[in-house]
């Protein structure tokens, strides 16, 4: 059978960056998604946020309501439990999240689109926690974008000022336990495509990830520990002419007996800078890839915004 998902692991991008990308393109031309293992960020980084994000969470909802970040189309601050749907799903997924965002200087031209994340007070840690984190995934997203380019046969560097200011979101997910629990294999979170460039994703304490392969079979996504998973977006896709897929997943509801734990997870969101246009690239389309019009990422993202039901159509 198949092995899908197998680690590829870091020091390999140390060692030959284009081996990397060519490892790691080949399981996203297969499956949309891959499994990075020996990550550089640091894991005390990590546990510093999911001890915040769970004091966030565990904050009475009248508190986090002060964060509601709906009107700016949910990309900062607090989104309520029941709020995002899949694209095509009539049915609300079972969560809530919170959104940081990046850090601009205070004369940047993407202001006019990029609201400030929200300070938490309420959690001393918060903010710094969540801001060390966005930190270490940008940086390490942008180094998988060079394996990425290299295996696209672009200059290792040719993603970096096209994502140095993208709109990128770190998003802390929290699934509340059910106490009554539903039936196991049902769905806690629709089966959707993200948006962006890549995704990033730390592993979730609790299992349920799936990814629909070409084949029509839904594949469990369970990284080892200390690993990332990546994931190709809508945006790298068209970019890509398809030639690197995007890939859909979902997350089912846990057996019955872990469905009173709530579960976290932490995906990163890589986008392009917002007046970037994404054009399919040449090689992508010679190799047989399909193109669609050119459109900038500002405009993609709303039009996806939109279909999700976090910007009114």
């Amino acid at each position: 059978m198949t092995e899908y998902f197998k680690p590829v692991p870091f020091s390999l991008f140390r060692q030959d960056k284009k081996a990397f990308g060519d490892a790691l393109c080949q399981s996203f031309r297969e499956t949309g998604f891959a499994v990075v293992s020996e990550h550089t960020v640091d894991q005390g980084i990590i546990d510093r946020n999911l001890a915040a994000t769970k004091a966030f969470f565990d904050l009475p909802e009248e508190v986090k309501a002060q964060y509601d970040g709906r009107e700016g189309g949910g990309q900062r601050g607090y989104t309520a439990f029941g709020t995002e749907n899949a694209k095509g799903n009539a049915y609300a997924d079972l969560k809530e999240f919170w959104h940081t965002g990046r850090d601009l200087p205070a004369d940047s031209p993407y202001r006019a689109t990029m609201t400030d994340t929200p300070s938490v007070p309420e959690v001393a840690s918060f903010d710094d926690s969540t801001r060390a984190l966005y930190n270490a995934l940008d940086e390490m997203g942008r180094q998988i974008l060079e394996g990425v380019a290299l295996h696209l046969g672009l200059s290792e560097g040719w993603f970096d000022d096209k994502v140095n200011f993208g709109n990128s979101i770190l998003r802390l997910l929290h699934y509340p336990p059910q106490m009554s629990p539903p039936p196991e294999g049902t769905v806690r979170a629709g089966a959707h495509e993200d948006i962006n460039v890549i995704t990033l994703l730390l592993g979730a304490e609790e299992a349920g990830l799936q990814a629909l392969h070409r084949s029509g079979k839904w594949l469990d996504v369970n990284p080892p520990e200390g690993a990332l998973v990546i994931n190709c977006g809508d945006m790298l896709q068209r970019l890509t002419a398809g030639v690197l897929p995007s890939t859909t997943h979902r997350v089912l509801n846990p057996t019955p007996e872990r469905a009173k734990f709530p579960r976290y997870s932490t995906p990163f969101f890589l986008h392009f800078n917002q007046d970037y246009l994404i054009d399919p690239l040449p090689g992508c389309v010679a190799e047989g890839g399909k193109a669609e019009p050119a459109i900038t990422a500002q405009d993609y993202l709303m039009e996806r915004l939109r279909e999700i039901g976090l910007v009114k159509a």
